[in-house]
């Protein structure tokens, strides 16, 4: 069915005289010459052509293609309507006038009753159409879709649009303006974002100017989007959630990582900056108790990202803002619902922690996550998020309930696409102890000294992606947090380190008894 159709449909219902369409304006009812809108959001030009595309007769879309004025008559709901559509003063613009029910009838047209046409309506009154049903909404999303399904097929992980921007694809790390694409008008980028927004997403995007969702094109991807107003305009953010969930195997995630999956009770955190793929990992380990254990899993997320079906265990997914009101309510109804393990797509802040720690400690495996570097990082914002006299009682709990830590960062491979370098800490009796006694800046050493278990420091993932021809040097020793330590590794096995001469970079160890200087980067 056409588009228009069903504004066609409410024209008559409301005895309108006249549709109105004009590019990038809303559309309008013209009762005798009184205007009213009838959709929130402007319909642009190729909007405008598309539609009356679809009602006009074949011979005459070339003439609509190319803005010169042309007219027809189409019928719909039993009535012929004369359509014009040409350029004024620059725009495109359309019109559909309801025939006569009286030229219908000499025309043989079959006789319809209608439904009585009612008065103008005062000038506070507005029409609208059902929002489900406006056109532009479908045009809005079906453009979006063509930039969502471009970022899948090129292997993107973000997409962002801005007002006064074409639209840019992060590619491998990097952002890249799409070519061929114009800079985005605010009232376009709007009605994008409104077509695929949830009503609940509508309201929080009006009342505080963001708001957080997911989208799904089914047989291409999830989306995780958040959509946001600054000083030019709307904009947003769509990072790419793969359809199929992503296995343990495909990370090339460790016998030991593994074995966390085991475990009947205690604290897992993947940890990382944004966009190293910590959601990707967590996904992998539900996935292998998902594979192999009989349990409930309970996943409290913002937004659902990967979708989960019923293999071995029964999963539940809730939504905050959807489901729940919070991460730290979830958590606490979730002790309620049998759960054998919980997934926190958050950590954020101290009730959240405090819970997650005490549904560790009682007999639950609970994954969660945090922004932060490294595993010794991690152990101490735990922690600080406490008052003062509440941390040495946390530092025993944390050290009984934490069972792993993986901290990863993505890094660019050679010839195209990123791989993970991952940090790894194990709990031992030695690391529970540093943990207790607030010696956790020893940690990097245990898991120096602890390889035969399973650790990994993030300089020793790093190298062996240099060593494995996977990651350039430069790239490893950017994302390397003891930069000094690395050096000494890369001149130690010989890789080029040239890229050390600029100078924001900082320079090689220096000799005994001379001063170490460290540059700006």
């Amino acid at each position: 069915m056409p588009h228009l159709d069903r504004f066609l449909s409410a024209l008559l219902q409301n005895g309108a005289t006249a549709l109105l369409l004009k590019a990038d304006d809303v559309a309008i009812f013209d009762f005798a010459g009184v205007p009213r809108p009838v959709t929130k959001a402007p319909i642009t030009g190729a909007q405008l052509t598309a539609m009356m595309r679809e009602l006009a007769p074949d011979a005459m879309h070339a003439d609509i293609d190319a803005g010169r004025d042309t007219a027809f008559v189409y019928r719909a709901e039993g009535r012929g309507f004369n359509a014009r559509i040409g350029l004024a003063a620059g725009r495109l613009v359309a019109s559909l006038h309801p025939e006569p029910a009286a030229a219908d009838a000499a025309k043989g047209a079959p006789p319809e009753v209608l439904v009585e046409p009612v008065a103008a309506p005062s000038p506070r009154a507005e029409i609208r159409v059902n929002a489900d049903s406006e056109p532009a909404d479908s045009f809005f999303k079906a453009e979006l879709e063509v930039l969502l399904k471009r970022l899948v097929a090129d292997g993107g992980s973000d997409l962002h649009l801005r007002v006064g921007e074409p639209p840019i694809v992060r590619h491998d790390g990097e952002m890249r303006r799409i070519p061929g694409t114009g800079a985005m008008a605010n009232a376009k980028l709007e009605g994008m974002l409104r077509a695929i927004m949830p009503e609940r997403n509508r309201n929080e995007f009006q009342e505080l100017n963001d708001t957080d969702y997911a989208y799904e094109i089914p047989g291409v991807a999830r989306f995780r989007c958040n959509a946001l107003r600054d000083h030019h305009g709307a904009g947003a953010v769509f990072r790419v959630i793969p359809a199929k969930v992503v296995t343990i195997k495909q990370l090339g995630l460790g016998d030991e990582v593994t074995q966390l999956c085991n475990l009947t009770r205690g604290l897992v955190l993947v940890t990382g900056p944004t966009g190293s793929g910590k959601s990707t990992t967590l996904c992998a380990l539900v996935d292998r108790c998902n594979e192999t254990r009989n349990d409930h899993v309970i996943t409290i997320e913002d937004p659902i990202e990967f979708v989960h079906a019923n293999k071995k265990c029964i999963i539940t997914q809730r939504q905050v803002g959807v489901h729940t009101t919070s991460f730290k309510h979830a958590l606490r109804a979730a002790l309620r619902e049998d759960p054998d393990i919980v997934l926190v797509g958050e950590l954020r802040d101290l009730e959240t922690v405090s819970i997650a720690i005490e549904t560790a400690e009682t007999g639950h495996l609970v994954f969660g996550t945090l922004h932060t570097t490294s595993a010794t990082s991690t152990v101490d914002r735990l922690i600080d998020q406490f008052p003062a006299d509440a941390q040495e009682q946390i530092r025993v709990m944390l050290s009984e309930a934490l069972k792993g830590v993986i901290s990863q960062t993505l890094c660019k491979k050679i010839g195209g696409g990123r791989v993970a370098a991952r940090e790894i800490l194990l709990s031992t009796p030695s690391v529970s102890n540093l943990i207790r006694e607030a010696k956790t800046f020893q940690i990097p050493s245990v898991i120096q000294t602890s390889k035969k278990l399973g650790m990994v420091t993030l300089n020793d993932a790093l190298i062996e992606l240099v060593d494995d021809h996977k990651v350039e040097p430069q790239e490893a020793f950017f994302k390397a947090n003891e930069k000094v330590g690395f050096i000494s590794l890369l001149q130690q096995r010989g890789h080029d380190t040239s890229f050390l001469d600029s100078d924001d970079s900082p320079a090689p160890p220096a000799k005994p008894g001379a001063k170490a200087t460290v540059g700006k980067r």
